[in-house]
């Protein structure tokens, strides 16, 4: 029957719901409107609850939690778990440790010094992997906490910038809270949930959070990284292809490497990736991106979610230029590896001289998390003429070597020594897929800050024994400009 077809094409536009999704919709069939304190009264004890990532975080809803616990007796509500990935705004739980407790999936600078104190958690996982929690019940949501666009008149609103993992948590809880914002942009793809699968909603003014990157001053800190950034920007947008699909976060060094691609002017672009920033704009503005070289998505920018300005916010709304769609697509290897010269850029904490790749940690300190850097490193490497990239700054601001001999003890190795290719600095970048071991520990040196050079190449002598290069050079695909000094002393 028609009908029947109509129901089942809307599903497909929507996710696989909970219940099945009217004909005909009435606005009169809104879920119940509630203030933001009389929602969160539906947290009893032992929940698990879901908050919703980065930008989308419902800050209203957290306040309201929290505020409710001022109040009321200290064993009134216990036991509360908030699993999250890294959340944008104040973190105001923090205030009853006893009653509510808070576990990161990626930890963001705002719960960071929390996790390290012991006043909250973190579980290690791939953000491809993270859905696959939620749906099958390991862990067992009981609530989720989402920001969610204005209804359309078909009932439909978007989960906007955060499909990622938001798409499963409204799937797999048993009760949906959601904010409704008219700042959350309406985005394409399979972010949409219907009015009939949410519980409550709350509505709120307040716009959803924005990340600005500061202008670096002359001569400051800033000013230095921006300059390291950019010329590690260089190294890799020299080694980047026409047609090539692109995987980036944001901050100095994919920024930098977008800017050096508008300078560049690779043509036929495509992008793919989890977290989408404010550095494509331009690049988009300049015609290099078309993404019809794609075979994932083709002619449209894929991504898991977004954090930026309200440029970006503007520019995503309702343009079907753009595909959102949840973690465990876009992070799949599997997805990734069928967009050709796939290139992944990420960054990390520290790399040991045989391609060891710390990103989570700091010795024992907890930084962050795995997010989808493994996941897109092994997606590029068996995309056919893929360059899996980690980028980072020769040194510290304190002017340690972020190559290492060995990795500080305690440090969470996210992407191994097997999964290492490109490895880029400010002074090159060199290739250390098939290498030996000798030859990883030779060609990190090379990119290494000079001041630790010396020192490096005592490392590998202990390690390794002497050896000479012999005429052993990086491969030959890495053009001469952007590979790394090209050692000649003999070990």
């Amino acid at each position: 029957m028609l009908s029947t077809r109509i129901s089942r094409g809307i599903r497909r536009c929507a996710y696989s719901t909970k219940s099945s999704i009217p004909i005909v919709f009435h606005p009169s069939k809104l879920p119940r409107t509630v203030t933001a304190d009389e929602a969160v009264r539906v947290i009893g004890s032992n929940s698990n609850v879901y908050v919703h990532t980065a930008a989308a975080c419902p800050t209203v809803l957290l306040d309201a939690l929290a505020r409710r616990l001022d109040d009321a007796p200290a064993n009134s509500v216990t036991n509360v778990r908030l699993h999250h990935l890294h959340i944008e705004g104040p973190t105001p739980f923090l205030r009853h440790p006893q009653n509510i407790r808070s576990n990161s999936l990626f930890i963001g600078a705002n719960l960071r010094d929390a996790v390290n104190r012991g006043d909250a958690d973190a579980t290690s996982i791939f953000l491809s992997e993270i859905p696959l929690l939620f749906r099958r019940k390991k862990l067992p949501l009981d609530i989720a906490l989402v920001t969610i666009s204005p209804f359309d008149q078909h009932g439909f609103a978007s989960l906007g910038v955060s499909v990622d993992v938001a798409l499963a948590a409204v799937e797999s809880a048993k009760q949906v809270i959601a904010v409704v914002n008219p700042s959350m942009p309406r985005t394409h793809g399979r972010g949409l949930i219907h009015a009939s699968n949410i519980n409550l909603i709350v509505h709120s003014d307040t716009p959803i959070y924005e990340k600005h990157e500061a202008p670096a001053t002359a001569g400051t800190a800033s000013d230095r990284e921006a300059e390291i950034s950019a010329r590690i920007g260089e190294h890799i947008s020299a080694i980047i292809p026409d047609g090539a699909c692109l995987q980036m976060g944001i901050g100095g060094i994919p920024d930098a490497v977008l800017a050096s691609l508008v300078r560049t002017g690779q043509q036929k672009l495509g992008i793919h990736t989890e977290l989408l920033g404010p550095g494509v704009l331009d690049l988009i503005a300049s015609g290099q991106v078309t993404n019809d070289q794609k075979d994932f998505m083709p002619g449209k920018i894929s991504a898991a979610f977004c954090v930026g300005t309200r440029e970006l916010y503007d520019f995503i709304d309702d343009n079907p230029m753009f595909h959102f769609d949840e973690s465990s697509v876009i992070n799949d290897p599997a997805v990734i590896k069928r967009n050709d010269r796939t290139v992944s850029i990420n960054s990390c904490i520290e790399v040991d001289l045989t391609g060891q790749i710390v990103s989570d940690s700091i010795g024992t300190r907890m930084f962050s998390g795995f997010g989808g850097q493994l996941d897109f490193a092994r997606g590029a490497a068996l995309s056919k003429d893929g360059l899996p990239i980690i980028a980072l700054p020769s040194a510290t601001a304190k002017g340690e070597s972020r190559i290492v001999p060995f990795v500080k003890e305690g440090a969470g190795v996210v992407t191994t020594r097997a999964h290492a290719h490109f490895i880029c600095t400010e002074y090159g970048i060199v290739d250390l897929f098939g290498r030996s071991l000798r030859e990883r520990a030779l060609l990190l040196t090379s990119i290494a800050h000079p001041n630790h050079r010396q020192s490096l190449e005592a490392a590998t002598i202990k390690r390794f024994g002497r050896l000479q290069w012999q005429g052993f050079m990086p491969h030959a695909d890495v053009p001469a400009k952007a590979s790394g000094s090209s050692p000649e002393t003999k070990l």
